[in-house]
């Protein structure tokens, strides 16, 4: 099972995200989930964790250089979602989805 994670402000619109994504993914029979945590938790999560991939939201995207240094020192890769991608409908979830199968390891 592969395991992506959202950073995002609160946690709270990544969360409804990283749920709707992971079924998605589960109704194609594709071993990726999702999970979401705050800003204030992401550092932590790239340097100790089992997530392959980590996935900066539109709302948190100031601090992406910083998030996106601190993968390329543990060698995992943190990408920006895009708005479009970042929308509780079936286009925004497919875009998504696609960008996490885009960019996981």
């Amino acid at each position: 099972m592969k395991k992506a994670l959202i950073i995002c402000a609160a946690g709270m619109s990544s969360s409804l995200m990283a749920k709707k994504v992971t079924e998605f993914f589960a109704s194609q029979n594709k071993p990726i989930e999702l999970d979401a945590v705050s800003a204030t938790e992401g550092s932590n999560k790239i340097k100790n964790s089992d997530f392959s991939l980590f996935l900066i939201s539109p709302q948190t995207m100031m601090m992406f250089d910083k998030l996106k240094a601190l993968g390329d020192e543990v060698g995992k890769p943190v990408v920006s979602i895009p708005f479009q991608a970042y929308i509780p409908i079936q286009s925004g979830i497919e875009q998504l989805a696609k960008l996490v199968e885009d960019n996981i390891n």
